[in-house]
């Protein structure tokens, strides 16, 4: 049976679990907000990047342009993860990790379908990178352990560290693994949910995406010139427009892990004023019940005296 002194611990604890939570739910919402301007910054310097494929690629019209940072013609894929080294987030690891393991077995399927040359390759197991040792763990439960992981990134300035890396690990692929898909999931916010599944084809970029960026206008009245050799200063351009689309990607997933942390807390916060509201009216009850009890031995005993004294 509970006494007092026992419901007084409880409701300090849980008074003590909801101002952790508060403090959390204040944090994350800070976090959001320094995500969310690391990936707006980003727009001017994505459309710099674009400038420089419209000029590289303007009036070329060779074909093997378009593949000349991509020398691998093998279509074996690579999957980079985001997910989060903490928990309080809902479903965003499970998420992400049945959406990739999803994606996999549709890619798998739809080449077993057209039969093309290129099935082989689509049925090598993929390389996968995670970052974040929850996802992880999910991955591996789904039969795609991840061949590397890596920390989440804990504040803005962590994030070009870990871009870094990235590129790194991708260049390793392409030179060591024939990798030429590249594909990066990972959890953005939207409207009405705290985070959804996002799947971006970041390699092959594309004939179609070339030819947008070497048709479009040019905005100024002066064009640039360059002196490099035309297939290097692609291949450095693409460098650049991999690290704007994996600094994007990694940005967005924090601001949406805060969100889904944010939500999981306020659930927290519920269940804790609840939890809170019931051992409050026990207390009371059986505070009362003591006082009760109390007041009738009181009673009991001036009874008991005053018919001592008649007798």
């Amino acid at each position: 049976m509970n006494t007092l002194e026992h419901l007084r611990a409880k409701i300090e604890t849980a008074t003590d679990m909801q101002s952790v939570v508060k403090t959390m739910k204040t944090l994350a919402a800070v976090s959001i907000r320094q995500y969310e301007r690391a990936a707006d910054a980003l727009s001017p310097y994505n459309q710099t990047v674009e400038m420089g494929f419209q000029i590289v690629l303007r009036n070329t019209g060779h074909g093997d342009l378009l593949f000349a940072a991509d020398p691998h013609r093998s279509t074996r894929t690579a999957a980079i993860v985001f997910g989060t080294d903490q928990g309080m987030c809902g479903q965003f690891n499970e998420r992400i990790a049945a959406t990739v393991s999803a994606d996999r077995e549709q890619s798998a399927a739809d080449e077993r379908r057209t039969g093309s040359d290129s099935a082989q390759a689509f049925g090598q197991p993929w390389k996968v990178l995670a970052v974040g040792t929850r996802v992880e763990g999910h991955l591996k439960e789904m039969g795609l352990a991840p061949d590397q992981t890596l920390s989440v990134p804990a504040s803005v300035s962590e994030i070009t560290p870990l871009v870094q890396d990235l590129l790194l690990t991708i260049q390793h692929w392409r030179e060591q693994s024939e990798i030429s898909r590249l594909l990066v999931f990972y959890n953005r916010r939207t409207v009405g949910a705290a985070s959804l599944p996002n799947r971006l084809v970041l390699l092959p970029i594309g004939a179609e995406r070339y030819r947008r960026w070497s048709h479009q206008r040019w905005q100024s009245t002066s064009l640039p010139a360059f002196t490099m050799d035309r297939r290097r200063l692609l291949s450095c351009i693409i460098r650049q427009y991999l690290f704007v689309s994996l600094y994007r990607s990694c940005a967005e997933s924090l601001s949406s892990e805060n969100a889904s942390r944010i939500a999981a807390m306020q659930v927290a916060e519920r269940s804790i004023q609840e939890r809170l509201d019931d051992l409050t009216r026990a207390f009371n009850q059986i505070r009362q019940t003591a006082i009760t009890e109390e007041l009738l031995d009181v009673v009991s005993g001036f009874e008991a005296l005053s018919g001592g004294e008649k007798f």
